[in-house]
């Protein structure tokens, strides 16, 4: 059977005017800020001009203004957007609003999505998620959720330390995720709050100075400080915040990786325009066989990434979990987009590193993807006990006698 992998001609012209969208109209605006982190101001002027063209909240239903992409859609013009640092801002579809936006769509109340995700989706309003605490509590095993929400009368109280929570600098409200049941290390208990921005025990401790600067509102270490919130606040389920929290990572970790492609094309076609015309040794850059190499390398780590990332959002789209998928496509993504950065800083030398061109800025906004959304390693212990679990279990079957009155076990599932 024939496999197309061509994106229907809705999706195909969407994706083309995000890419000129972004050149013409948020590019310069990138430029004009030279490296200054975007103002408020700077975001309602892009967002304004993305609602104008057509651009915006494009992966929110129709119900909320957007285009209601799948994964697969999402993955053309989310690259698109992507080419720039600010034209994920422009289009609404940033972290971690973008996110956001997805999970409550899929387990808000239609009361909560009126309060929360219909402003989120129109740009009226930022968001935050506010999951990762400082060791020994949640990071990399979200397991070792320490923060606690305690039944009072009427609702809940939240106590708990939370850090590197993007964006909640100027956040409307934060997604928190506290325990309600068992200990840290437990693997369920966990539930999502709905934690308005002006509620007085909703405290910020600090700006944490990072290597990256690209997105809205920092990343902020926040305190929970006897919280109080009613029982309306909960989002989805008691207890059920970890297998929600599925619903949200998954599909994120691929729109993180969508976006940095887009990155990481900008930075081989600054590479390619100069060693296209840079002269030097009685030739052009781009004739040496070293420099061949790393611009097809570059190609190839592209291509590659752009691949892993639509056989994982395919999935997603057929309503699997993903899991193995996204783990395999973030881990590849996240170190290819260095690589080909990387290169095409060398390729450019010292041009490449000066402030003249954005390739040093791109360098260090694509490093912490490698840690963001779960460290590389983390990934692939999971990649590998999913394999080997699966080969146990398949050796299990191999193994097991038949018989007439009961039939060999099933290979075991993969852990999610």
């Amino acid at each position: 059977m024939a496999v197309d992998l061509a994106h229907s001609p809705a999706v195909a012209d969407l994706a083309r005017r995000a890419g000129a969208f972004t050149r013409e109209v948020v590019l310069p605006v990138e430029e004009r800020l030279r490296g200054a982190a975007p103002t408020e101001a700077v975001r309602r002027e892009l967002q304004d001009a993305a609602r104008a063209a057509g651009l915006f909240a494009p992966h929110v239903s129709a119900e909320y203004g957007g285009h209601g992409l799948d994964m697969r859609g999402r993955a053309a013009v989310f690259e698109e957007a992507g080419y720039c640092l600010l034209g994920p801002l422009a289009l609404n579809i940033a972290a971690p609003d973008e996110g956001n936006m997805h999970l409550l769509e899929a387990v808000a109340t239609e009361e909560q999505k009126e309060r929360y995700l219909r402003p989120l989706a129109a740009g009226e309003i930022r968001s935050c998620f506010a999951m990762t605490e400082p060791a020994p509590g949640a990071g990399s095993d979200p397991r070792a959720l320490s923060t606690r929400a305690e039944r009072i009368d009427g609702g809940w109280r939240i106590n708990g330390h939370k850090w590197f929570i993007t964006g909640a600098d100027g956040a409307g409200f934060a997604i928190c995720m506290a325990r309600t049941s068992g200990h840290a290390g437990d693997a369920g208990g966990a539930t999502m709050f709905l934690v308005d921005a002006d509620n007085p025990g909703l405290k910020t401790v600090r700006h944490i100075e990072t290597l990256d600067e690209s997105l809205f509102g920092g990343h902020i270490e926040l305190l929970f400080d006897n919280c109080e919130v009613p029982d309306d606040a909960v989002l989805g389920g008691v207890d059920e915040g970890f297998r929600y929290a599925q619903v949200r990572l998954g599909p994120a970790r691929m729109t993180h990786c969508m976006r940095w492609l887009g990155i990481a094309r900008h930075a081989q076609d600054i590479a390619v325009r100069r060693a296209a015309e840079r002269e030097l040794f009685g030739s052009r850059l781009g004739e040496l066989g070293m420099v061949q190499q790393m611009i097809a390398d570059n190609e190839i780590d592209i291509a590659a990434s752009r691949g892993l990332i639509l056989q994982a959002c395919w999935e997603l789209d057929a309503g699997r979990s993903g899991a193995q998928s996204t783990a395999v496509a973030k881990t590849f993504c996240a170190e290819a987009v260095w690589r080909v950065v990387d290169r095409s800083l060398q390729i450019c030398g010292s041009l490449g590193v000066s402030g003249d061109i954005p390739l040093s800025r791109f360098l260090r906004e694509v490093r912490p993807f490698r840690i963001y959304d779960g460290p590389s390693e983390t990934h692939r212990w999971a990649i590998a006990k999913r394999v080997l679990r699966q080969a146990s279990g398949a050796a299990t079957t191999t193994a097991a006698p038949t018989t007439t009155t009961a039939p060999a076990p099933a290979p075991a599932t993969p852990a999610r």
